[in-house]
């Protein structure tokens, strides 16, 4: 049975769709705001003068202080924002802090947002300094408690960009008391570029889509630029990341909030440059390159780099195309990173990071911890199964351990024990929970805990694995948005000829994997460097599902066709291994979500050691999170709310019944159309009062342009939809979704539809059989010669070509011998010996004293089949009436000249003339037409025509339906506000011709 009762995933879905869309969304429930109300929070904005640009501009930070009710002075928070971000973007969570009775202060960080400078990706010498000139203005601060002069009694609190912030600032400034820091990396090298071979210090394949974020979010931050930020989660006490930057910007999740990281994946530089800005002056007035907005007067660099750092933004360009980072690049990310100066942080830290975090995994959590313990420094570690990817499940329990960090430590408290559990971890969702079971151990086992062995089986023969040339196409195993989510995709991941897999055996006794699994692999490659990429399913019947969409890339160094041994560490997180379960470890040469290598090569991978090693921990499960069997809830839900719906629906159809009128008037009229009106919910009126009618006998043509209301009103027809208003009458019986009277209706409408396992003939019978009417009243074997499918009819009809599966459609809407036919776009799909077979079939029909309604694009096709036809055009019927009539041309004369050149002189001539009654023009440049209707006699139009010095190369006598079409929806057309018409005729007869 399927999962019933996912909110978490929901969420997550949500965060991810809202990514992609560019628009914030907020996951998890409101915060509840205790002690103070926000009402009673002072703030006051600030303009901070910081260290200037390595060129020398100026740079001022965009500040905003929070002040809780009261004069005593109070500890204080300093809140930071992620990546893209702005202090916007965190005022919700400031002023729930500063409920809480803490003096906060938010800020945006340089290269974002008001704030001048440009993005260097929390470097020590810009954005690490900037934190140190803001201690020092809460140092400043009579409503801060001092633990001495210039030292204020502080925690650093952020997430993402904004926990490598609190890290670094802790490990530079003694003046810090307390540091919550989540979802962040240690080493944003390894971050970016990692690599899954045990102890290579090779740098692994780029994440090229993070990357693209990060890119996009700069480009975002300049000024009039779109938001381009994508919504993660994490506890709010973590003060997490913006999603769009500047005051226009949503604010970010409350309690537990919604992390917002980077910008959309896609985005790039080129809507700025076309935008043509012409710069950003910074707060101290100036204009520099450190805020100059792209516009033309930008170089191409800051076109290409937004307001990141130039130099920097040159490396990361390079690293991305190239997948390897520079020396260079190297030791600037690794400075920019908490893994030089973690060991000198006092400051008692909370490590957050998520279980399915595609962006920074649970090995920078790990180094961060294990450069904590190497100091002595208090320290715990919470892993949620929230992060980049999606939503915690249990947001209250993330806040409420942040929220017991910092007041104990703000109270000035260094004893112990620690106020939260030294490791907390979350166990995959259960299938009857919407929350996570969280799990507490007494110390912080690492990554590896305790080791199990898993055996695995090798296939028989080891297959060649493909690089393929280019590489493309790629796998899709983890994509950003996507790693808290449990989807099928297996398929997307194990290409053919690019993977192959090791399955475990079934599991005898369950276990809860908690850190880094890992696998030795034998490679055999054709090159002299393979790249790989290595995750974890779980096998369920023929599929396999992954639990955290995670994978490990992995580049080794080979020789040539010489068997090599790597370890592969799996990504950090965890798995509940249930007994009776398989598993799989995938092997593929490619991922989307990576830049991987673009030479072909061929690999051959086998098992250097036939274990999958799993770490092992057996936590205590928190009580308030023990399983809730909220799918049989749903479930019993669900059932009441089918039989409810059941029974209401049985009222309401009797209600109907009791209501609808019936028009004796039009007992004996096939179909009556009046007044229909149908508008969608964006407000689209889609049909604007249509009214025709069809007799006996007549064979009508529904035609109109697309988008002109045809489709819609052939739904109404048949029930499908309801009309805004307007009636639909068969027989003088309305039509309405379960009308008695549609059984007496036969449609093919958007393509046919059939069982493909069974023949041609046995999809008819099952049809009629659905009916409940006797075989004898189906007509089958006159269905069976529409059809003219021979021998065929005995074949399954997943053989059939789509022109067989159109004709079987037609036969099947024609059993019964319905009294009125639909057939939208009937001869798709049909030859042309085919479509003029079909052309006697229909009119003899209609002969027999039914109706044929044709919805159709091949308007000289409707001319030949139709007596009558309808013409629609923006919602509204613009012409009626009989073929014959509509091209009666006794009175008529088409003339068909040399070149567009003629036509002045011949308008010109005709125009106003004596006897002209109207004149239509058709200025394709291939065949230019004029045709006019006169009382004058053919011979004398000719003449004015020719006398006025126009070519004429064809004068014809007889209008096609083509030009009558043309020619009403020309007419219906509205004006535009300067009077011009909307759209050309001559595109209109492409778009027609095209069609």
């Amino acid at each position: 049975m399927q999962r019933l009762a996912q909110a978490r995933r929901r969420r997550a879905l949500a965060t991810v769709v809202g990514a992609l869309a560019g628009v914030s969304v907020l996951a998890g429930p409101a915060a509840s705001v205790s002690a103070t109300t926000a009402a009673d929070v002072r703030t006051t904005d600030q303009l901070v003068d910081v260290g200037p640009e390595t060129d020398g501009t100026p740079v001022r930070l965009d500040t905003r202080l929070y002040l809780p009710e009261g004069d005593e002075p109070r500890p204080a928070v300093l809140l930071a924002h992620g990546f893209g971000g702005s202090k916007q973007s965190v005022d919700r969570e400031a002023r729930q802090y500063a409920a809480d009775g803490h003096v906060v202060l938010t800020f945006t960080a340089r290269g974002f947002g008001r704030s001048g400078g440009r993005i260097h990706l929390n470097s020590p010498d810009h954005e690490i300094a900037d934190g140190t000139v803001l201690l020092d203005l809460l140092g400043a601060r009579p409503e801060v408690r001092q633990d001495g002069a210039g030292d204020p009694r502080v925690a650093v609190v952020g997430g993402s960009y904004g926990g490598a912030f609190a890290l670094m600032l802790a490990g530079v400034d003694q003046r810090v008391d307390a540091t919550v820091a989540a979802i962040t990396w240690n080493d944003l090298s390894s971050a970016l570029f990692p690599q899954a071979a045990a102890g290579s210090t090779t740098p692994g394949p780029y994440k090229q889509l993070w990357g693209a974020r990060f890119f996009g979010a700069s480009v975002g931050s300049l000024p009039g630029a779109p938001s381009t930020s994508a919504t993660t989660t994490a506890p709010a006490a973590m003060a997490p990341p913006s999603s769009a930057p500047g005051p226009s910007a949503a604010p970010a999740a409350v309690a537990p909030a919604a992390v917002r990281l980077i910008a959309h994946s896609g985005q790039t530089a080129e809507p700025a440059a076309v935008r043509g800005a012409t710069g950003m002056r910074n707060k101290s007035g100036s204009t520099g390159r450190n805020a100059q907005s792209v516009g033309e007067s930008a170089a191409p660099a800051e076109v290409l780099c937004g307001r990141f750092e130039l130099a920097l933004c040159a490396e990361l360009q390079d690293a991305a195309e190239s997948g390897r980072p520079s020396a260079a690049l190297t030791a600037t990310l690794r400075r920019n990173s908490p893994r030089g100066t973690i060991g000198a942080v006092t400051a008692p830290t909370l490590l957050v990071q998520g279980e399915a975090d595609t962006l920074f995994g649970l090995d920078q959590a790990d180094a961060n911890a294990a450069g904590l313990a190497a100091a002595g420094t208090r320290h715990a570690v919470r892993w949620t199964d929230g992060g980049h990817d999606g939503a915690s499940s249990n947001p209250g329990l993330d806040e409420g351990a942040a929220r017991t960090w910092l007041r104990t430590y703000l109270a000035g408290s260094r004893t112990d024990p620690l106020p939260v559990p030294a490791f907390t971890y979350s166990l995959p969702v259960p299938r009857r929970s919407d929350t996570a079971p969280v799990a507490t151990l007494d110390a912080y086992p690492g990554l590896r805990g305790t080791p199990r062995q898993v055996p695995l089986r090798a296939p028989a023969e080891p297959a060649a694995l493909l690089t393929p040339p280019g590489g493309q196409p790629s796998s899709m195993t983890s994509l950003p948005g996507l790693g808290s989510l449990e989807l099928p995709t297996y398929r997307l991941a194990a290409l053919p000829g690019m993977s192959t897999a090791f399955d475990s055996a079934v599991l005898e006794r369950s276990l809860t994997v908690v850190g880094t699994p890992s696998v030795r692999l034998r490679v055999t490659s054709t090159g002299e460097e393979a790249t790989l990429f290595v995750s974890l399913w779980r096998v369920e019947g023929t599929d396999a599902v992954q639990q955290r969409s995670l994978t490990a890339p992995v580049r080794v160094a080979l020789t040539p066709g010489r068997a090599t041994d790597v370890t592969v560490d799996l990504p950090a997180s965890v798995w509940s291994m249930a007994a009776g379960s398989r598993w799989r470890v995938l092997v593929t040469t490619t991922d989307t979500a990576f830049t991987t290598p673009r030479q072909a090569r061929a690999d051959r991978i086998t098992l250097a050691t036939p274990t999958l090693t799993v770490p092992t921990a057996d936590g205590r499960i928190l009580p308030s999170t023990t399983e809730r069997d909220t799918e049989s809830i749903a479930l019993a839900g669900g059932i009441l709310a089918l039989l409810g719906g059941i029974g209401g629906s049985a009222l309401l159809r009797s209600r109907r019944r009791h209501r609808e009128h019936v028009r004796e008037e039009y007992a004996d009229i096939p179909l009556v159309v009046d007044r229909l009106v149908k508008t969608y919910a964006d407000g689209h009126r889609a049909v604007d009062d249509v009214s025709w009618r069809a007799e006996r006998g007549q064979v009508v043509g529904l035609l109109g342009p697309n988008g002109a209301g045809k489709t819609t009103t052939m739904r109404m027809m048949l029930g499908l939809i309801t009309p805004d208003s307007g009636t639909v009458h068969v027989l003088g019986r309305p039509v309405h979704p379960g009308s008695e009277v549609l059984g007496r209706v036969g449609a093919l409408v958007e393509g046919p539809g059939f069982l493909p396992h069974l023949t041609g003939r046995q999809n008819l019978q099952a049809y009629w059989a659905a009916t409940g009417r006797p075989p004898a009243e189906a007509g089958m074997d006159d269905a069976l010669g529409v059809a003219a499918l021979g021998g065929a009819l005995d074949r399954p009809v997943r053989t059939y070509s789509h022109g067989m599966k159109q004709r079987l459609g037609i036969a099947q809407a024609m059993l019964g011998r319905p009294e009125v036919l639909f057939l939208d776009e009937p001869t798709n799909g049909l030859d042309p010996p085919q479509i003029a077979a079909m052309r006697p079939i229909l009119q003899s029909y209609a002969a027999s004293g039914r109706t044929v309604v044709v919805s159709s694009h091949l308007l000289a096709e409707v001319e030949l089949t139709c007596s009558h036809v309808v013409v629609m055009n923006a919602g509204r019927v613009v012409t009626a009436g009989p073929v014959a009539e509509l091209l009666s041309s006794e009175d008529t004369t088409v003339f068909e000249l040399a070149s567009l050149a003629s036509l002045g002189p011949a308008r010109a001539a005709l125009e106003g003339a004596e006897g002209t009654r109207s004149l239509e023009v058709i200025d394709d440049p291939s065949k230019p037409t004029l045709t006019v209707v006169s009382d004058r006699p053919r011979e004398s139009v000719v003449r004015a025509v020719v006398d006025a010095g126009a070519e004429v190369v064809g004068v014809g006598s007889r209008r096609h339906l083509e030009e009558v079409f043309l020619g009403v929806i020309a007419s219906s057309q509205a004006p535009s506000a300067d009077g011009s018409p909307d759209g050309s005729l001559v595109e209109r007869l492409r778009q027609v011709r095209a069609r």
